[in-house]
């Protein structure tokens, strides 16, 4: 029989029995313990943010770049309150993470701060589980565990304070995860989507994120077709190399892969869910068949009606599709041979002009494209300066990129980049931010960033306003003094938190800026100060 040991002693041997290495956190009552056990117990590593909030972001971001399970854990309350953007967020992101969250004594309904957490967890759309009784702390982790990796977000196992020095034996439990792909059914359906596709003459294929392990089968497939690829932004980098690959589709498209894909009569989509930005509210599929693959069936239908649906695995089922043309003796397309792939992924140039003070953003991109680290992981916040860094900034590959735009808030990008910076310790992370997003949320990370001693470049866009809500001033010819704000010099905050970093008015500043990454040891911000009158207007 297992030894009678504290409760939170056998929360923290539960996470570590599923292979829990590194832990975000915030604590409080409620799990102080539990982190020092971890730590001293079992030898795991605690990283501690500034806000709670923080935490959730950070186990996402080291779960979408190290594949593994993201943990993180803060106690009750506010802390959990705290917590509703970033949770969000990590739900539409489809993070597999867990989360500890501390509750409060359940003999004290008066305690200052109770509040119904399964309330609080539901409105984020993440699942919750109940840690039941002293007794069944392994279970319970292995559920968390176990639901976080089938259901692809963020489950919150609620933990109340005053089981923590309550003993009970541990029972370490690891549940199985069921990884076989599914397979596509073999009905009506598979035939009408294979009849749509054999049909085409300029078909095309797109992949999304839950695509992204099926890349080697979905290029067989391209190739069979001679159909060019494409990807969503959240499988930014996928098809890199392939000789038809035109990059981002949607409202993010080069103007000649748009036209492009306005001249395609099929579209093939693995693993997205077709949301507007996608399809440009719609524009990009009509006159057109559409089959959508995709192993949840909620994915299917959600932007618009596909003319076939498959549920399946994506390799399975370009492999099943592959199959079936082959025995079907259908011919290629030739699609491909119309097209000069050149054009199809070349943005349209910048330049260089930009008034006196201030550096023209579009022409920093560029150059920030060929100066920074190729092997970088990139990570973005939200904003009006986003859409061009999406389009402008490589990635090795999908694992190498996070976006924290699933919600559509700013302030969530430099808690991301830790977590990314931890999962890929030998790589150089690189955070793109706008000055509001990196007031509200990365002032209050910076300095985490500098006691992990994170090899992290941070570029913050300071246009010294809200920028999307500037230029509809603008639009309207009204006065956008109200969007403007004075705000502190970032590298001097940057400095003074521990880090480094230039400031760049002009294009010498920035060859100044570009020769000093370089040289970097720690954190290091390049502040671009830009025109906010002169700035691209995000692809919508």
């Amino acid at each position: 029989m297992s030894q009678n040991i504290h409760v939170y002693q056998s929360i923290a041997r539960a996470i570590e029995s599923h292979g829990t290495t590194l832990l975000f956190g915030l604590m409080g009552d409620a799990n102080l313990f539990m982190v020092d056990s971890f730590v001293r117990d079992c030898g795991g590593r605690f990283v501690p943010a500034a806000h709670e909030g923080s935490t959730i972001l950070m186990a996402s971001a080291f779960a979408r770049v190290s594949g593994k399970v993201g943990v993180a854990t803060v106690t009750h309350g506010p802390a959990l309150t705290n917590c509703v953007t970033a949770l969000t967020e990590a739900v539409r992101g489809q993070s597999p993470i867990v989360v500890l969250v501390g509750d409060t004594p359940a003999d004290n309904p008066r305690h200052l701060q109770s509040i119904d957490q399964r309330e609080v967890v539901k409105v984020t759309g993440a699942g919750f589980e109940q840690l039941r009784t002293p007794a069944t702390v392994g279970h319970d982790v292995a559920r968390a565990f176990y639901r976080a990796q089938v259901e692809h977000r963020p489950i919150v196992l609620n933990m109340p304070a005053d089981f923590m020095w309550q003993k009970a034996p541990f029972d370490m439990k690891v549940l199985d995860v069921f990884t076989t792909p599914g397979a596509v059914a073999e009905d009506d359906t598979l035939d009408q989507a294979i009849g749509l596709i054999a049909s085409a003459r300029r078909p095309l294929i797109l992949a999304g994120g839950g695509a992204v392990a099926a890349r080697d089968q979905i290029v067989l497939l391209a190739d069979r077709l001679e159909a060019p690829v494409a990807t969503t932004l959240q499988a930014k980098g996928l098809f890199n190399e392939h000789p038809y690959n035109i990059d981002i589709f949607g409202t993010l498209s080069t103007p000649a892969a748009y036209e492009l894909i306005q001249r395609s009569d099929c579209i093939i989509c693995f693993g997205t869910q077709l949301h507007d930005f996608t399809t440009d509210r719609g524009k990009l599929m009509q006159g057109k068949r559409v089959v959508q693959v995709d192993i949840n069936t909620a994915s299917i239908g959600g932007g618009l009606h596909p003319d076939a649906a498959l549920i399946g695995d994506a390799g399975r089922t370009a492999d099943k599709i592959l199959y079936w043309l082959n025995e079907a003796e259908i011919p290629a397309s030739g699609f491909t041979r119309e097209l000069d792939c050149k054009t199809l992924t070349t943005h349209p140039a910048g330049g260089d002009k930009a008034a006196k003070g201030v550096v023209n953003f579009v022409y920093a991109l560029e150059r920030l494209e060929d100066a920074l680290p190729k092997d970088r992981v990139l990570v973005t916040d939200g904003g009006r300066f986003m859409t061009e860094v999406w389009c402008r900034l490589s990635v090795p590959n999908p694992q190498s990129f996070v976006s924290t735009v699933n919600f559509g808030a700013i302030g969530l990008g430099l808690q991301a980049a830790i977590g990314a910076g931890l999962a890929a310790p030998d790589r150089p992370v690189v955070l793109f931010s706008g000055d509001g997003g990196f007031m509200m949320g990365g002032i209050n990370e910076f300095n985490t960033a500098v006691r992990l001693g994170l090899d992290l470049i941070v570029i913050i866009a300071n246009d010294s306003a809200y920028g999307a809500e500037h230029i509809q001033f603008v639009d309207r010819k009204m006065d956008p003094s109200l969007t403007e704000f004075q705000w502190p010099s970032f590298v001097e905050v940057a400095k003074s938190l521990g880090g480094n970093g230039i400031e760049v008015r002009s294009k010498e500043q920035l060859e100044t800026a570009i020769q000093a990454i370089k040289s970097r040891n720690g954190p290091f911000l390049i502040e671009l100060r830009l025109d906010p009158s002169d700035v691209p207007r995000m692809r919508t």
